[in-house]
């Protein structure tokens, strides 16, 4: 799902694994020297976004405006009230304007992980912390980027962004791309992107996306039983999808386990590639077998590659989900609570953190 791409970022040579926090702030100005070209293309392109904006209520006074965006901008204007109202988000987490991109997609995410370990290669930003992906308004920039971390022996994966967040910083409007979208996922993208403005801990990643995750299938939920009831469509579709996803998730953790026993095991780097492959093929196989890929699309995923970034980037937005529905439980099943409760998350250790993400149940 939707994926916040940081406003600054620090790229190669100034990229990093991790950085003491107590140097961040020194180092800063000698990593801004290195760095110009990327933090001129994010600024140049944030800032045609920001000023390219239009008031959604501008627009829909518009006489020529069409049907499809009209409705579109009318149920991102809905959820957006739905959200602040009965959900307690951010009412700076945006979707108040509109900007039209000269392009179909929003922008590109790199991610990369270690080839024999499931650990992310991450980044580090002056807003968002470490983060475990970089994102690019210029896709061969993107590919570029791509192209020097496989030649490191990263395993690595450019994703489409779906969305992204400035946390707040920003009112960050919907854009053009986005309207193209079924309406149930713009129910969940909004939502999604308020809860990031709302609830957010830099430097992680996981718990930041399966919380905001989390927000935006139960608001999803909500939103469509409030609005047209236990038999609406949308929500009958959104939880046909959400059955789906849980069924892959579970094989997505039972693989990555296995990798995990591979990877910890004394075979030497050539065998356990060998095994790697032979891991990730049966688990393409066992998504067949369950049908939970298209038949049209079944020999399509049968060859592409995969490999741990895959697992990671798949897992990172999805974790914590028993957890997460306890604590809202415990907070009377409400949002204006919960949300306090999960900021309390910021104060424990980064392991008591990560045992709460992997409770099962």
């Amino acid at each position: 799902m939707p994926k916040p791409l940081p406003l600054l970022s620090i790229p190669h040579p100034c990229r990093t694994k991790k950085i003491p926090r107590i140097f961040t702030v020194l180092l800063f100005p000698i990593f801004l020297t290195g760095c110009l070209p990327y933090l001129f293309h994010l600024g140049k392109e944030q800032s045609s976004i920001i000023l390219g904006r239009e008031k959604i209520e501008d627009i829909l006074n518009l006489p020529e405006l069409d049907l499809k965006t009209k409705q579109k901008l009318n149920l991102i204007r809905d959820v957006r009230n739905f959200a602040i109202g009965e959900l307690a988000l951010n009412e700076k987490g945006g979707f108040e304007y509109f900007t039209k991109l000269d392009r179909e997609e929003i922008g590109w995410n790199v991610s990369a992980s270690e080839a024999l370990e499931l650990k992310s290669y991450t980044w580090w930003f002056p807003i968002a912390g470490t983060v475990p992906y970089k994102g690019f308004f210029d896709k061969q920039m993107a590919v570029s980027l791509e192209k020097e971390l496989q030649s490191e022996g990263y395993d690595t994966r450019i994703r489409a962004i779906g969305g992204y967040s400035t946390l707040g910083w920003f009112s960050d409007p919907v854009l053009s791309p986005q309207l193209n979208w079924s309406d149930h996922r713009l129910v969940g993208l909004v939502i999604h992107e308020m809860a990031h403005a709302t609830v957010y801990l830099p430097g992680d990643s996981t718990l930041n996306e399966s919380y905001a995750s989390y927000v935006e299938e139960k608001g999803i939920e909500i939103y469509y039983t409030k609005k047209e009831g236990e038999t609406s469509s949308h929500l009958q579709k959104f939880k046909k999808e959400k059955i789906r996803r849980e069924v892959t998730l579970k094989l997505l953790q039972k693989y990555a386990e296995e990798l995990k026993v591979l990877y910890s095991s004394s075979l030497d780097s050539e065998k356990k590639l060998i095994q790697k492959q032979i891991i990730i093929k049966r688990f393409k196989e066992e998504v067949i077998d369950k049908k939970l890929v298209p038949e049209e699309k079944s020999q399509e995923f049968l060859t592409r590659e995969w490999n741990n970034e895959d697992f990671l980037g798949s897992l990172r937005y999805h974790s914590g989900e028993v957890s997460f529905e306890s604590l809202f439980t415990q907070s009377g099943n409400n949002f204006r609570q919960f949300h306090k409760e999960v900021k309390k998350l910021f104060d424990l250790p980064e392991e008591s953190r990560q045992e709460f993400l992997n409770k099962k149940n």
